[in-house]
């Protein structure tokens, strides 16, 4: 077999300048795979776990090993016990598994699969905090939190996806809601509460929920104060009193 991967997969299969390409495969094992195309080369990820298929210590992730020995930690020092600490080395490492996971959630959301963006968002989010909480270093400690906003956005469109999957328009505004205000809770909490307006990923949030609100389809009371806003204007007043009886019954 060649070696080439030029002849086997890049030359069948183009990059998308400004596009995120990818696609699921089936590997020889018979396991789905989902791959990225790049401008150099293809990244190929497992669908669950670490995306480059190695257990770290034995554990699933660096995340879990390293949750594991907090919780070791603490049951000999106490549970508010808060000196466990994360080499500047560990600290390497768990960033370079931030990035695969952003490369997979990335990916997954381009294919649909909401419920894993999530699973992998969450995950980043857990190893941002426990950096920051336990990193020996200082600059390691915040080396991380410049992607927090961005995390708490995709994990954000996600969960509001899916409910608009579900047509549960507002739902999904409530989850845009959330994720807004969970971003600027963070932005809060390192005291760059300027930013707040200038956020890149509160600012798209916000013309989402514009959108989604714009072309939503009226709920039966929304139509029927439409309908009752026009009877007036129309001086049909019958027919106004009937909507206004309407809309009573519907609020009991």
């Amino acid at each position: 077999m060649s070696k080439d991967l030029n002849a086997e997969i890049l030359r069948n299969w183009d990059s998308q300048p400004n596009e995120v390409t990818v696609r699921k495969i089936q590997g020889l094992d018979g396991r789905e795979m989902v791959q990225m195309r790049l401008d150099l080369g293809v990244l190929q990820m497992e669908m669950a776990g670490r995306p480059d298929g190695k257990r770290p210590h034995g554990y699933e992730s660096l995340l879990d090993y390293h949750q594991e020995l907090l919780r070791q930690h603490r049951a000999l020092h106490g549970e508010t016990d808060n000196s466990y600490e994360i080499s500047e080395d560990d600290c390497d490492e768990m960033r370079r598994e931030a990035m695969q996971f952003y490369y997979r959630y990335l990916s997954l959301f381009h294919l649909g699969d909401y419920y894993e963006v999530i699973r992998d968002t969450s995950h980043n989010v857990q190893l941002f905090d426990l950096v920051r909480d336990h990193a020996v270093e200082e600059s390691d400690r915040i080396s991380m939190e410049q992607f927090r906003a961005y995390v708490l956005m995709m994990n954000a469109r996600a969960r509001a996806c899916i409910a608009l999957e579900r047509q549960d328009f507002d739902r999904a505004l409530e989850l845009i809601d959330m994720g807004i205000e969970q971003i600027q809770e963070f932005l809060c909490s390192v005291g760059r509460e300027e930013l707040m307006e200038s956020c890149r990923e509160v600012q798209f949030l916000e013309e989402w929920k514009e959108r989604i609100v714009s072309k939503r389809p009226l709920s039966e009371e929304e139509q029927l104060r439409q309908e009752l806003r026009s009877a007036v204007e129309q001086e049909d007043y019958e027919l106004a009193a009937q909507l206004r009886d309407r809309l009573k019954a519907m609020a009991h």
